[in-house]
């Protein structure tokens, strides 16, 4: 007769996974902030230092947010009646989008 135990590693695989994802995100959104401060016009640059990221992880999921609380960045990205849109933060999204897939698989292949 042969005895044998099974083990499931699904929680460590599981834990692995999350960091994996969270290490992703946090490498994407440094790299979004970057990419947004080169493309920021500049006056007194406050705008620029004021471009930051949050991750916000959640079991295998991440949400990555760019962006700045100075009250006049809308109107700097998207532009007014008066002045000309100078997009800088959806442009570090979209401009990049093969950087961050490569950034995603390294992580995750590991």
């Amino acid at each position: 007769m042969i005895d044998f135990n099974l083990k499931s590693n699904l929680p460590e695989v599981q834990a692995e996974l999350e960091r994996r994802i969270a290490n992703a995100a946090t490498r994407c959104a440094n790299e979004m902030e970057r990419h947004a401060k080169l493309r920021c016009p500049v006056d007194t640059g406050r705008l620029r230092n004021s471009v930051t990221t949050a991750v916000e992880t959640e079991d295998d999921t991440a949400t990555v947010y760019v962006g700045s609380n100075v009250e006049y960045a809308p109107h700097v990205e998207l532009g007014t009646s008066r002045s000309e849109a100078q997009p800088f933060l959806k442009p570090a999204v979209a401009d990049h989008q093969d950087a961050y897939a490569r950034i995603i698989r390294s992580e995750l292949d590991g």
